[in-house]
């Protein structure tokens, strides 16, 4: 099932006995997870009947002696453990010599129960017994990093689902900006909204206006300065990010370089040049594959791979080691470099 799915039946109060939400992508574990905490008990049940769990706090038995508990006054009571990838599981066998409490629980679960564990940033293993059990008397959920190629996509559609529109170019701008971070898109998302009215479509100005991307000075414009071998601009652009550090600091630009020109070298190696192609080789919106090629041309294969290598050296200096040089000074020194 889809977080969409789940959260379906949880407002339609369809409810498994255990939870096991588990993935690489934590936004879609919270979202099930905290709709479930703030909404399947009224304000009055969950005093008696809710209990949250960490992980590195609590062990096997306390969740499971609090899923043994009765609810009172109410249909159900909830358990959640969040944090649940800290959590000792303990063995994983049942020899009937010696029972394990967790496995037996999740073999017969307490209708009345709901458990849910949140297991982030990994995949919890399908080979255990208690996974296996779970899958059979509850439901799993597996929360997926989404591709970058997709953020675009996932965009839209969070803006559509809230009655905005937002247009391809503002989308794409957006994702690359933010990168692949589904909480910080969906927060950045949501202060946009504040500023735009119902209905109406949200396009670049409405991002360079509320989302704190300069118009002229950001990392986009650094990029398209480089592409174009625009030392005047580049340094421009340079100076201003000296002179307002906090928003532009280094290891965001040069996170952001790093990954443009990692494209342009995979560009260098794609056979197949057809837009369609190239947009699903390189994980990026067709609308920015002018940028790509582009700087394909400007940049052959050796010189490439020499600008990577200069921004992984940077990125050493910018923390401090072997250079006692500022930020500003540091990027200036690598622009050079780029750009000669």
């Amino acid at each position: 099932m889809t977080a969409p799915e789940i959260l379906k039946d949880l407002k339609a109060r369809k409810f498994k006995p255990v939870y096991l939400l588990h993935g690489e992508e934590p936004y879609f574990i919270y979202l099930v997870s905290n709709y479930i905490e703030h909404h399947e008990l009224s304000d009055a049940e969950k005093g008696f009947n809710q209990t949250v769990l960490y992980g590195k706090d609590t062990d096997v038995m306390t969740a499971i002696n609090a899923a043994k508990r009765y609810p009172m006054m109410s249909d159900y009571q909830v358990v959640l453990v969040k944090e649940a990838q800290d959590m000792k599981w303990g063995r994983d066998d049942d020899d009937k010599k010696s029972i394990n409490p967790l496995l037996a629980y999740l073999e017969n679960p307490l209708p009345s129960t709901i458990l849910v564990f949140c297991f982030k940033y990994g995949k919890f293993d399908k080979r255990k017994k208690t996974y296996k059990a779970i899958d059979k008397n509850g439901l799993i959920f597996e929360s997926a990093a989404l591709y970058d190629s997709k953020i675009p996509a996932w965009i839209e559609t969070y803006i559509t689902g809230k009655n905005y529109k937002i247009n391809a170019q503002a989308s794409a701008m957006l994702a690359e900006y933010l990168g692949n971070d589904l909480s910080k898109i969906a927060n950045e998302l949501e202060k946009l909204m504040l500023n735009v009215s119902t209905g109406e479509e949200i396009t670049i100005k409405h991002i360079h206006d509320n989302i704190g991307i300069s118009k002229e000075y950001n990392v986009f414009e650094l990029q398209s300065a480089l592409v174009r071998k625009d030392a005047y601009k580049v340094n421009q652009i340079v100076n201003y990010f000296e002179a307002n550090p906090k928003a532009n600091p280094i290891v965001l630009v040069l996170g952001n370089l790093n990954n443009f020109f990692s494209k342009v070298l995979a560009y260098h190696y794609v056979k197949d040049k057809t837009p369609q192609n190239l947009a699903r080789e390189l994980g990026v919106s067709p609308y920015f594959l002018k940028d790509y090629e582009q700087a394909a041309r400007g940049y052959n294969l050796g010189k490439t791979f020499q600008v990577i290598s200069y921004l992984r050296e940077y990125d050493v200096k910018s923390k401090g080691v072997e250079s006692n040089t500022g930020p500003g000074g540091l990027m200036k020194e690598l622009m050079f470099k780029i750009l000669h």
